[in-house]
Parts: C-alpha cells; structure tokens; sequence
C-alpha cells in the first residue's frame, strides 16, 4: 500500500525543456487550459539550482511539456526499470516567464507555454485579401513573411469546398483574431497535435465530425474513500441542460440581386420538445439560398441555409453540457471520449471534449476537469462567433482605374468603384486594389437619379453596412491638398457644380449681383447666363440673360414657343399670357378689315383677312397649335449680313399700323402665282424709275389705265409710240379716231379744225407694227401631301414605304415615301382628283375641290378625318361625326406628355 502511494504521488516524473537550455528543470506544479478552437495555455511552475535563469533565453523559446505515467513499481528487487514514455508532449512556445522566489540551494520559476499560433495575436493589422476562399486567407497569413510558416506546421482537412470571397477587410485585427473570426464564420475548428519527429506543435483545421478522434474510452469510477487500483478513469459526471432555439428564420438582401428571393426557415431539432422559439437572422453574408432539403455535405458552402445550419449547430451546441473529471493524462480537446460503467445517458452517445483544464503538483495528483457535448451525427461542434470590428464613421481611400492619368471615370457596368484604402500596404495590379463599390447618391432610381462620375485620385471617405468591413460603400468624396476646392474664401459667395472638362453650372448669391451661368467648353463656350452677367474677370457684361455659343444653335418647340419683350415683373402672371400682344394682332387685323372692305368697294381684289382672324384665333391665341409668335411693344429687328429669308406655305401677312418701308440696292423680284391687287386709299400710287426703263405688259390679257381725272402720258426727250395689232381708238367727249389696218376714221358732231402750214394727201402707205412673242408659262405649282398614319399623328409616317400615284385615273408617278412623310408632285389646274395606292393595300381618294363647300369640314378632311355615317334610327349626320371625332383627338393630344 504504501507503495502504491509512493508512486502516486511522484510528480517529478513530468519533463520540462525550453529551448537550448542545459538547466535541469524540475517541475513542481503545473496548470493546463485547452480549448476546441483556441490555443492552449500551460503554466509551470519549476525549480532550478540555477538561482537566476536569464529571460532572454527562456522567453520566446520553443519549449515542450511532456506528461508521463507513474513509473510502474518493480516486481523483482534490482530488476532494471525501463526508460518511461510520455504520454503526451504539448510543444510550443515560451510566451510568459517570471521568478517567483529563491534560496541558497534553488530557485522558483513559472512559464507560460503555449502554441505558436499564440503569437499571431501579437500586433495588429489593416489588409485587403481579395479572390480568395476563408483557408486560403488563412494559408496566406500563415506563409506570410511576417509568420513564415510551412507545410508541416499546419493543414487542413476539409469535407467542403469554399468559395473565393470578392474582398475580405482585416481592419485593426491581430492576425490570430482575424483568423478565428473568419474560421468561426464558415463552421471550421481546429485542435493542436504535435510531430514528435520535428518537435513541434501542428494546426490542424478540420469542418465535420467526422474528423473527431475516436476510440478513448474510460471507465466511470465514482469517488468511494477506497484506494484507486492506479488504472485512469472518469468521476464527477455532470449534465446541464437547457431549452434553445427550435428553428432559425434568416433573410438577406444583395443589391446585385435586389429582387432575388432569399428568406429561408431551417428546423434541424426534429420535433425536440424541450426546443423553443425563432431565432431570426438578417444580413448573413449570401447570396443565395440553396436547396434546405440537401444532406450536409452536399450543401453549398456559404449558402444561405449553409449559414442557417451554422448557426442553428452552435445553438445545438448548448442544449446539453457535459462535464466531469479524470486522471487520464491522454485525453484531449477533439476525442470522443467512451464512457463505460453507470454514466449518466446523456453520455452514452460519447462525449465531444470542447475544454480540458488540468493541475498537478508534487503535493497532487493530475487531475483533468473537462467539459464536453454529446456526439451527434447531425450536429458538429461549431465555434462560436467572434465580434466582427465595427468601423464608425468612414475611412479615407483614393479612386483607382486601370489606365494612368485617367481622364475619365473607371466604373463597371453597374457604375461601380474600385478605391485603393489609403491603410493598404500590400501592392496591387492597377484599378484591382479593391473590389467594386457601389457610390452612395442623394438621388437614385430605375435608371434616373444622380451620378457624378469620380475620377482617378479623388479622395473618398468609405462607409461600411452596419460597420460591418466586408460591406463597404463610397459615402461621399472630398478635396484635399491634391484635389483642391473649388469654392474657397475667394469665390465663397458661389455655388459651384463643375466637371473635369468645366462644364460648369454655377450660382452666384452676391446680394443684387446674382446670376446663374451653366456653360461648356464645346463649341465655343456655349453658355446659358442669367442675372447679372459678368466676364472671366468678374466684370460686368450685361444684365437678364444670355444664351450664346460659337457653334450651331436651334431653339425647337413641338406644340409653339412665344418669344415677347412685354414686360411681366417678377415672373407674375401666366406664361402664356399674351394680351398686349394678341391686342395689337386685332387692331392690325381690323385695319387690314377696313383696307379689305375699301379696296372691294373700289373693285380692287380683296385682302384674304379670314385667313388673318383665323391664324390669331386658332392658333396664335395661348399657343394652340405649333406655331411661333414674336412680340415686342417698342419694335423688332430682323439683320442679316448676306440673305434674310421670309417663307410661308400659306399666306404672308404683313400688318402696319403707319408706315411701310421696303428699300432694295440692286433689284426687286415679286413673283406672284395668280394676281396682284394694289390698292389705295388715300395719296395715290407712284411707280417712278429714275434709271432704266418701266415696263408694265398683260402678256396674255387686257391692260387697264382709268383715272377719275386726267391722264397723261408724256415723254419728254423721245417719241410715243401707241401700237395696237387690230385697232385704235382715240375718245374724247364722243368725237372719235378710229385706226385700224385699212383705214382711219374720225367723227365729231362738232367743229373738225385743222391747222398746219402744209397739208398734202399722198398714196396709200403703211407702217409696219412689231408685235412682241408674249411667253406661255409651262410651270406648274408643286403640291405636298402629308400621309400620317392616324389623324392628329403627323410624325408616324409612312416612311420606306412604296407607293403609286395616279391623276385623274392615269398613273402620275410611282416611288417609296420618304422619312418626311410628305409626297411631293407637280399638280396641273386641269387635275380634278388623285389616287393614292400603298405598298400595304391602302387607297387615298384626294380630290381637288376649287373650292370648299364648307370650309370647316374641308379642312377637317385634309387632316385625315373622313366622313363615317351612322346605322342608328335617328341617325347623326355625317359631318358631326367627324368634328366630334376631331374634338375627340385634339383634347387627348392636348393632354398628351402632360405631367402632375
């Protein structure tokens, strides 16, 4: 017995050595701390006759602890003892080291051991990993050259396969953080073996339960006051249990996707009843679901559900606890441990080690206290998750592109950034330092909203979803030293939107200098001012507004544009408002009524006024129709330094209310298609020619000259000739001359006086009289025909389409329209009709009235509004129809683009 005891308590048997030292270390105490996931911690506390071991070669040292069984007691009374084997060497390294006391004969000493993995908790780092998978960042660290670990120093050994991830932030992380965190994320665990061949501790990284180690078991031996029989076993088994989460719910949102659907609902506890509650997960880094029904390992690693079953495993996790204690110096984090001998059922499954914390003393026997989880095929240990940093606020980074000196933006086709963070020491290809970033914006939309593209360079402060570091946006972008601002103390009284290239919008608030200026560098400084208007050295050009530009410039308005120097202050009044100048277009028209009705009277032809009143009233009044009003109280002015051009298909009115005024240097051509009437009122006419000849000719019908009083013709350095091809008659008072080409009568019923200092008769004589060839006009006027293909729709034209023309039955022309959609002909006067055929089986009848019948229902027909009669009893006549159907379309035309 007492031998027994003696080798019970015989705890120098465990070995300590740290690195080169030659120092015998006795070990006196020892306490351990090893976790599923974590490193493990071992302090020693030992003894040396080396009274003041230097720090410098202890700490930071590779060190080994090996546990070893009690020796055996010998049999035989000078039997050898063979050399012991350790049970188990944790190797690592000396991260802590103090001396606790001292003597004469030794010294007391304590370490702390633990693995290499240890030191990647040392320091802190900012870095981008991109396109890469979560242990292949992890490989990447541990080669790093800051760590320079290789092969043998860790693997893994995976049932899945990960995918690369975009972009991963390590922000003001340890390396070891970093790595946990992201482990813990994706489910993967790991444990610490050694290789007793190189003398070093191994990581291996594992994902399934599968990977667990097998095959311990021990039996349960309950604590009863009698003396152990030395063989390990298991005591003080306890079980914790408590109700968790039933079922997990979880939701996503990816603005890649933004209608993709990705709420899922995951139960794994299979009707458990001491089960309860959701657990509702939002965010959760996927973007797609996967298929909930799939066995694990065929399961889409970082799936949504792949994240569901994650979570819900760790939930699982705590539903039972197992603990208890032993002396078994072989048991480890990541062994199922076989319990044999009455322990309670929650252990008959086998119980996960997740923690072991041992002692020892010389005064102690081991002892390990462990803590576990029942073996589950479906649910595997998973690390808990670690707090990701939160990054408040933003971080400054620089726009990138692939292209040096860019001058224009570097966007991808969802307008997209790629940012170089300014903390980022690694290099990278260039515009590949980063992934691609949405820009936040103060407006957005189905493709409306605002976008100002950033260029290569430009400062930009990076905001992170719920601070979290893999989801990063550009928040917004700001100027610095490089990328000065363009509103300083010098201009700080503007506000200024201007481009890389100067396009430029600026708003000037100087109290009764402001203006507005929006401009570009195209064409000239093509600028649109208004308000004060200043030079590039903030002088004074002009007041009220400019649009100007050195290139071409067009002012287009599809339904009529009024331009009008009346006066509306402060903008009060409706745009359209228009009646100083819609009074001066009456007056004109009632003058032009008067002139009309006067020039009737006198048998001059009439002035075509309707048409006046009607372009005033139907179009010109509030702009009814697409035309252009011009208006001006005090005057217009139209110059032109070569030709000024006057054109209407209709009629030219001109209105003045005094005077008209037409002055020409060189020569005057009016070319009129029918007749010209020139009337008078008052004052006469005057024709007068200071050089040159006058001509006035009928060429092919009478010439009229009537006064009320005298008529003379004179000339005065040159001859009269009167020549008639058949007859002349001279009339004064009833007494006549008749001349014609065989004689020459005159009559009088009163005196015929002769006087002449010679009168003589002579033989018969003749002068012969030359008679001018008076031209036939062959020009005929040219008509145009408009084919909309509904009324009220001029712009959908029959454009390529091919067509036939015949008149009067006969075929005129043939051809395909033309993207104008009007058809062009020469019409003679005989034509009383024409026949339109298209290529798609549509006939036009158009004829060609000399005149309307009724005016209102002809024009209604030109615009493509034909008669339709009614079948009903009281039928509506035709002609209703078809202003009802005008009225119809004007008021939805009307309407039509109009918005709130």
């Amino acid at each position: 017995m007492f031998a027994e005891l003696r080798h019970f308590f015989d705890h120098s048997r465990h070995r300590l050595q740290v690195g080169e030292l030659d120092v015998g270390l006795d070990v006196l105490a020892f306490v351990g701390d090893e976790t599923l996931s974590q490193p493990f911690t071992y302090q020693v506390e030992f003894t040396s006759s080396q009274r003041d071991l230097p720090s410098r070669r202890i700490v930071g040292q590779p060190a080994s602890f090996s546990l070893f069984a009690p020796p055996a007691p010998v049999p035989f009374a000078g039997l050898g003892v063979p050399p012991a084997q350790p049970l188990r060497t944790l190797h690592g390294v000396v991260t802590g080291f103090r001396r606790i006391s001292g003597s004469n004969d030794e010294a007391r000493y304590e370490i702390t051991l633990q693995p290499r993995l240890t030191l990647l908790g040392r320091g802190r780092q900012y870095r981008i990993y991109q396109h890469l998978s979560v242990p292949e960042i992890v490989e990447q660290i541990l080669r790093s050259d800051r760590h320079r670990w290789a092969g043998q120093d860790f693997f893994f050994d995976l049932r899945r396969d990960y995918p690369k991830r975009e972009q991963v932030m390590q922000y003001d992380e340890s390396d070891l953080a970093f790595i946990q965190r992201l482990l813990a994320e994706v489910g993967i665990w790991y444990r610490f073996t050694a290789d007793e061949r190189l003398g070093i501790d191994v990581v291996e990284f594992h994902d399934d339960q599968r990977n667990y180690r097998f095959g311990v078991q021990l039996p349960y031996r309950p604590p009863s006051g009698t003396v152990s029989s030395g063989q390990d076993a298991v005591w003080d088994l306890q079980t914790s249990h408590g109700v968790v989460e039933r079922n997990l719910r979880i939701r996503a949102y990816t603005p890649r996707d933004a209608t993709a659907y990705l709420d899922g609902d995951l139960d794994q506890t299979r009707g458990d009843p001491t089960t309860y509650g959701e657990a509702y997960h939002y965010g959760e880094p996927y973007i797609e679901l996967d298929d909930p029904g799939s066995r694990d390992e065929d399961l889409k690693s970082e799936s949504g559900y792949f994240y569901a079953r994650l979570a819900h495993e760790r939930y699982l996790n705590d539903q039972t606890r197992l603990d208890g204690r032993t002396s078994s110096a072989t048991l480890a984090p990541g062994q199922v441990l076989k319990i044999e001998g009455g322990a309670p059922e929650a252990f008959t499954p086998g119980a996960v080690i997740t923690r072991l914390v041992t002692v020892a003393a010389r005064d102690r026997s081991f002892e390990a206290r462990f803590e576990a989880i029942p073996y589950s095929e479906s649910v595997c240990f998973r690390p808990p998750l670690l707090p990701r940093p939160v990054i408040a606020g933003t971080i400054p980074a620089r726009v990138t592109s692939a292209q040096a000196d860019d001058l224009y933006s570097h966007i991808d086709l969802e307008g997209r950034y790629k940012v170089n963070f300014l903390f980022d020491q690694d290099t990278w290809p260039a515009g590949q330092e980063s992934m691609w970033l949405r820009l936040a914006r103060a407006y957005a939309g189905d493709t409306h909203g605002l976008h100002l593209p950033l260029i290569q360079g430009t400062e930009v402060g990076i905001a992170f979803e719920r601070g979290d570091p893999d989801r990063g946006f550009i928040a917004f972008a700001l100027h610095d030293s490089r990328h000065p601002d363009l509103v300083t103390l010098k201009n700080y009284k503007r506000n200024v939107l201007r481009t890389p290239s100067n396009n430029k919008l600026r708003l000037d608030d100087t109290r009764g200098q402001e203006h507005i200026k929006l401009s570009t560098e195209h064409s000239g400084k093509s600028q649109l001012n208004l308000g004060h208007l200043v030079d590039g050295q903030r002088q004074k050009r002009g007041e009220g507004f400019e649009l100007r530009t050195d290139g071409w410039g067009a002012l287009r308005s599809g339904k009529g544009m009024f331009i009008s120097a009346d006066e509306q202050p402060r903008a009060q009044g409706q745009v359209l408002a228009m009646q100083d100048t819609l009074a001066r277009l009456q007056r004109a028209a009632e003058e032009m009524q008067t002139l009309s009705e006067d020039a009737q009277v006198a048998n001059a032809e009439p002035a075509d006024v309707q048409a006046q009143l009607d372009l005033l009233r139907q179009d010109l009044e509030q702009i009814k129709s697409a035309v252009l009003l011009l208006s001006a109280p005090k005057g217009i002015a139209l110059s032109s330094g070569h030709h000024l051009q006057l054109a209407a298909e209709r009629n030219l009115i001109a209105n003045a209310g005094k005077d008209a005024a037409l002055s020409v240097v060189r020569r005057l051509f009016i070319g009129v298609g029918e007749g010209v009437s020139l009337f008078v009122r008052k004052l006469g006419l005057k024709l007068i020619a200071n050089q040159g000849a006058v001509q006035i000719q009928a060429q092919n019908d009478r010439l009229e000259l009537l006064a009320r009083q005298g008529l003379e013709i004179t000339s005065t350095e040159d001859e009269i000739h009167i020549t008639a091809k058949k007859r002349i008659v001279l009339n004064a008072g009833g007494s006549y001359i008749s001349v014609d080409a065989c004689s020459i009568e005159s009559g009088t019923q009163g005196d015929h006086l002769i006087k002449a200092a010679h009168f003589d008769y002579q033989g018969a004589a003749s002068m012969k009289a030359t008679h001018p060839q008076y031209p036939k006009l062959k020009s005929a006027p040219r008509l145009r025909l408009r084919l909309p293909q509904v009324p009220n729709a001029p712009r959908a034209t029959w454009a390529g389409m091919p067509y036939r023309l015949y008149a009067d039955e006969q075929e005129l022309q043939r051809g395909v329209m033309d993207d104008s959609g009007y058809l062009s002909l020469e019409h003679q006067v005989v034509t009383r009709s024409y026949r339109l055929e298209l290529a798609n089986g549509l006939s036009f009848q158009l004829p060609v009235p000399s005149e309307y019948s009724n005016p209102e229902q002809g024009e209604l027909a030109n615009l493509g509004l034909h008669k339709h009669g009614t079948a009903a009893a009281d039928a509506t006549p035709q002609t209703d129809h078809r202003s009802q159907y005008a009225e119809l379309l004007a008021t939805r035309s009307g309407h039509q683009g109009e918005t709130p």
